[in-house]
């Protein structure tokens, strides 16, 4: 039975991964197709011809592979670092006449749940009769079947669909009894870590309403959720309804069943039912629990609904998509193949290439999508999503994928909106910041890993709040009233402790620094998990005796909107109906929140990213479960792909254009700044700029060391489109000199200011 994704490095299905590339190879190779082609992986190739037409393979037993899942490629590999890249010539994309029907990226994978192994203590028994005494039906299988979670993590199990015996209090109840949730910051409210029985004996029960019938095939189970106490069930019994009157304990032959629960709280621990039982109830009986707690419990069922097209219920929790894409869980190699199918996909509009290497030698692959791929072009805005920085949360990382797809396929089925964000931005996907977390969460499963594991790098640091506390310098110079003559109010320094080889710095976080001082990014998104919500900087708060407090960036209304373009077109964000996932409920800012008013953050991606460089950074809570099962996927891509187009979209508000001296040169790190808005970008290398801005008119005046300063009145508009506002800017009389002089091979002479009022003095009393 696995967990939802495929096998991960160092698991049994290791070797029918690679299987699956030889037999791949093997077809490609028979239709006569080169693989010498430069620039490509050519052990790992598979061509889109041929994806969906593997044979299945056989299964082979699992033997430890030579190297290790950084150490992949061939010799002779062209490595697409960063830095060394060359720009590559454009290429016109075919325009087909008709739009031609999207091919399909996908590997065709089992149903979910089929052919998945998961780690958990397992309890099995003998085979039943095909129907028990009380009507409940047990299925009679020769191959075991892994169904998938219910849902209680992901909430697709209401409230009202969980009942218990007894609870201790509100914030205890069954509601609370769900998979990794978490407590709030003050235990014993509402929000409490687990459903908690109300005595502690043997009659105590916590149930799930299906609704339907269902397959039951197993049982997941945690501890509470708690800083300060102790409490987990170690053993139980399990028994199903079809009425919720009549109950059939699963049975070990003539006896009841006592499946082996917790040793501690918070690492799950899964009990497979020896045969699956169909019925439409389920009871958890604690039987035991640990000595100096209480009967508390955390749980996930896993079960297979079985068909009725008359329940309303189901009918109403259905999500189906009409996108052909690959909805499945990819590890580290088959997420860099299927980057390798796009880019052949969409050749003219992708490019591969990695920022770095993580602490474990594996590369952080970048896709670049744009129509003039490997250049920066004057004018064009630059845009990142970025997934995975805390390894657990593989929703982020899996969505980016689709986004991949989704991009590559209506781009060549002639989307208008699709290609004119392609043509008209230059975007940059970088799917998996941890890739060394996601192997450690992947060994674990997307119901066995827990809440944390695979969370931080290898070396143990939480890349999110790894970068230069760069708040502290700009408050501190501002309460000394040193900003801007002394530190400026944007692109503060990095100190130079941070840059020591000594530093408590990861990998992969000097990566993400170097890849954004190279790439003048406007606007970007990381993705993260555990919650539903977009947060928006600063993350840290002003006052250092708080823990929380709003701290709102001078460009807070654009953040604002930022936000909540992508809050107000997602699927459940703003729906206020809807649960919240733990703790807290963001509806009354619309599915938003500073981050500093949830919970503080020194040195968080968003607040370094708007300080250090041009780039406005949020972050995006993309759902509930950090880890959803595969058969998810479908519906939580439905519920994130308008909010993915639609944040990417915003790259294009405010004003941009061009700083030039007079001969027509485009002058590079030119100050823009914008009256009342205490927070200056520069221009990039060319001298192009972006200012996002929310519709308005504005006084934005341009200025450069040794050129005279030039101001504008520049007016937003409601329309999608960012106004044009140019500047051309003239040397100083000082600057003048200087370049007359040095042309000569003389030095200009400085002269004090206080000779230069005398000397206009005598000229005034002269006249």
């Amino acid at each position: 039975l696995a967990r939802s994704g495929m096998a991960c490095p160092g698991t049994a299905s290791r070797a029918l991964a690679l299987a699956l590339v030889a037999v791949a190879l093997a077809g490609v190779k028979a239709q006569g197709s080169s693989l010498e082609e430069p620039g490509y992986y050519e052990q790992e190739l598979w061509r889109p011809g041929r994806y969906n037409e593997r044979p299945e393979p056989q299964p082979e037993p699992s033997s430890p592979l030579p190297k290790g899942p950084g150490e992949e490629e061939e010799e002779g590999e062209e490595e697409r670092e960063l830095h060394p890249q060359e720009p590559r010539p454009p290429k016109r994309a075919i325009k087909p006449k008709k739009a031609p029907k999207r091919e399909k990226l996908a590997v065709e994978t089992p149903p979910p749940g089929k052919n998945r192994n998961r780690k958990g203590r397992r309890t099995r028994g003998p085979e039943k009769d095909a129907r028990d005494d009380h009507g409940v039906s047990v299925a009679h299988e020769t191959v075991r079947e892994s169904c998938p979670p219910l849902g209680l993590e992901t909430l697709k199990i209401t409230d009202f669909q969980l009942h218990a015996s007894t609870a201790k209090r509100y914030g205890l109840g069954a509601h609370r009894g769900r998979l990794n949730i978490q407590a709030g910051i003050n235990e014993n409210d509402f929000y409490d870590g687990a459903w908690c029985a109300g005595r502690n004996d043997l009659h105590q029960w916590i149930e799930v309403d299906a609704r339907r019938l269902t397959r039951f095939t197993g049982v997941i189970t945690q501890g509470r959720n708690s800083l300060w106490l102790s409490d987990w069930v170690t053993s139980y019994k399990v028994m199903v309804s079809n009425d919720s009157h009549t109950w059939v304990t699963v049975k070990n032959g003539s006896s009841d069943m006592i499946f082996e629960g917790n040793s501690e709280k918070e690492i799950p621990v899964l009990n497979e039912l020896p045969v699956p039982m169909v019925a439409r109830y389920v009871r958890i009986n604690p039987q035991s629990w640990f000595d100096n707690g209480s009967i508390c419990m955390r749980m996930e069922v896993l079960g297979c609904p079985l068909p009725d097209p008359n329940n309303y219920y189901h009918r109403r929790n259905e999500m189906t998509t009409t996108d052909d894409l690959d909805f499945k869980h990819h590890n580290y190699k088959e997420m860099r193949q299927l980057m390798k199918v796009v880019n052949e996909m969409c050749p003219n509009i992708t490019r591969i290439y990695n920022i770095g290497k993580s602490h474990q030698g594996l590369k952080l692959y970048a896709v670049e999508i744009s129509d003039h791929p490997g250049e920066h072009e004057v004018g064009e805005p630059e845009f990142h999503y970025i997934a995975g920085a805390h390894g657990n949360e593989v929703l982020g990382r899996e969505l980016l994928l689709l986004l991949l797809q989704f991009l590559c396929q209506e781009y060549l089925a002639q989307n208008t909106r699709i290609v004119r964000l392609v043509e008209e931005t230059r975007i940059h996907i970088l799917p998996s910041l941890n890739p060394d977390g996601y192997e450690k969460a992947c060994e674990g499963g997307s119901e066995l890993g827990g809440w944390s594991l695979g969370r931080w790098t290898h070396d143990g640091l939480d890349i999110n709040n790894n970068f230069p506390d760069l708040n502290t310098l700009l408050w501190e110079a501002e309460d000394r009233q040193n900003v801007p003559r002394t530190v400026p109010n944007h692109y503060i320094a990095i100190p130079e402790w941070f840059l020591s080889e000594n530093a408590t710095v990861a990998m992969e976080t000097r990566a993400v620094i170097a890849w954004m001082e190279k790439i003048p990014f406007v606007l970007g998104g990381n993705l993260q998990g555990g919650e539903l919500v977009v947060a928006y900087p600063y993350d840290m708060v002003r006052s250092p005796w708080k823990t929380q407090e709003h701290t709102p960036t001078p460009d807070d209304h654009v953040f604002r909107w930022l936000a909540y373009s992508y809050a107000s077109t997602h699927r459940l964000m703003t729906d206020a109906r809807r649960r919240v996932c733990h703790t807290e409920d963001f509806q009354k800012e619309e599915g938003t929140v500073n981050g500093a008013s949830w919970h503080t953050v020194a040195g968080s991606l968003n607040d370094f990213s708007y300080l250090h460089t041009n780039c406005f950074e949020l972050s995006i809570y993309v759902g509930c479960d950090k880890y959803p099962h595969e058969s998810e996927l479908p519906e939580e891509w439905e519920n994130n792909r308008e909010s993915l187009i639609v944040f990417m979209e915003q790259v294009h508000r405010g004003i941009k254009g061009m700083v030039r001296d007079l001969h027509g040169k485009g002058i590079p790190n030119a100050i823009i700044s914008v009256e009342g808005v205490n927070h200056d970008i520069r221009t990039a290398s060319d001298g192009d700029y972006w200012r996002l801005l929310n519709p308005g008119e504005y006084v934005v005046t341009a200025k450069a060391e040794g050129f005279t300063s030039s101001t504008k009145n520049c007016m937003v508009g409601y329309d999608m489109g960012a106004t044009r506002c140019d500047f051309t800017l003239g040397k100083t009389n000082l600057a003048r000199i200087r370049e007359i002089m040095e042309k000569f091979g003389k030095q200009p002479v400085s002269i004090p200011p206080r000779r230069l009022k005398l000397r206009g003095r005598k000229r005034r009393q002269r006249g």
